[in-house]
């Protein structure tokens, strides 16, 4: 049953390959997140669970913020994030604390005769630790997250370290951001079952700027970078001739780098009231179906201010069959 809930879990996520442990670390951080396509890495403000994705966002702005999430996700699955920063003073700069969270819900256990062995759950979370500073006299920013990771899967625990790194480029004449962050550089401290597995490591380029005289910021973001050939023909896709000769799906370069690319608009960006949208290409085309629409890959989502609350919701279209919702709150505690 681990091994099925493993299976499981790394379909449900897209994971690449599925050949990594603690797969939740990469999931979408809070709402915003997951509006503007799913790994937004340039955003430089108040945003405090931003800092979970790429910690060179970490700025004065954060100073006792703190954000809730809540996402009800596929199936039984539901996780969340906190996140919180302080000032120390404005010569140390910001530190930043985060937690994610995730639960799978429950299974039900049979041994290998089909006789019922009882329910039992699986749950994660990770603790991160975050600060940033400013590369000399410089435009450029760096920062790093170290994260201490707990897992257990039903009678199986493990617990793992990592390291994220972030570098960001801030021109506040274009009001345009260009990051780059390596993520999940690590180990498993203990295993489930004395087979130590690799950790998801990640590595993301992003941009956004906002429009001048239009109140629009765009954002682009390049994902798992570090693997290229992303994609692989799908047998479902093969198509037959008159003479039943089958020829299989070809995926070449543009469906290769079109599969990496994730693309995120945010309207009044620096207003107390919100409107975004999103589109992950890979996971709209992992989860198309043929000769259907089904709008796989948008997600959309509103932010509102009131005094020093901030509300998030968004909503990620995977499929006709499943789709995700995203909560968000922050508080200015100042």
């Amino acid at each position: 049953m681990l091994f099925l809930m493993m299976s499981t879990t790394a379909s449900v996520f897209a994971q690449l390959g599925g050949n990594a442990t603690y797969q939740f670390l990469n999931l979408m951080s809070s709402p915003r997140q997951a509006a503007l396509g799913g790994k937004v890495i340039t955003n430089v403000d108040y945003d405090v669970t931003q800092a979970l994705y790429n910690p060179a966002t970490i700025n004065v702005e954060m100073d006792n913020q703190l954000a809730l999430n809540y996402a009800n996700h596929l199936g039984d699955i539901r996780y969340g994030t906190a996140a919180y920063a302080y000032t120390v003073d404005r010569r140390t700069q910001t530190f930043h604390a985060g937690v994610t969270y995730i639960n799978y819900g429950n299974f039900e256990g049979y041994d290998e005769n089909g006789n019922s062995t009882g329910d039992f759950t699986g749950n994660e979370a990770a603790l991160s630790i975050g600060y940033a500073l400013q590369i000399g006299f410089s435009d450029f920013y760096a920062g790093a997250n170290v994260k201490l990771i707990s897992s257990k899967l039903e009678q199986y625990n493990s617990f793992g370290a990592a390291l994220d790194f972030g570098v960001i480029y801030i021109n506040e004449y274009l009001d345009f951001n260009a990051a780059l962050v390596v993520r999940n550089i690590g180990t498993q401290l203990t295993t489930y079952a004395g087979l130590n597995e690799p950790l998801p490591f990640e590595i993301d380029f992003g941009m956004s700027q906002t429009l001048e005289n239009v109140p629009i910021r765009w954002h682009l973001t390049l994902e798992n970078l570090q693997q290229w050939p992303i994609a692989t023909a799908n047998p479902a896709r093969a198509t037959t001739d008159l003479n039943r000769n089958q020829t299989q799906e070809k995926v070449g370069f543009l469906s290769q780098l079109i599969r990496h690319t994730l693309l995120g608009v945010e309207l009044f960006p620096k207003k107390g009231f919100n409107l975004r949208m999103g589109y992950s290409f890979r996971r709209a085309e992992e989860l198309r179906i043929i000769d259907q629409r089904n709008f796989s890959g948008l997600s959309f989502g509103i932010g509102l201010k009131f005094n020093k609350l901030r509300f998030s919701y968004t909503h990620a279209r995977y499929s006709l069959a499943s789709n995700a919702s995203f909560l968000g709150m922050q508080i200015d505690l100042q």
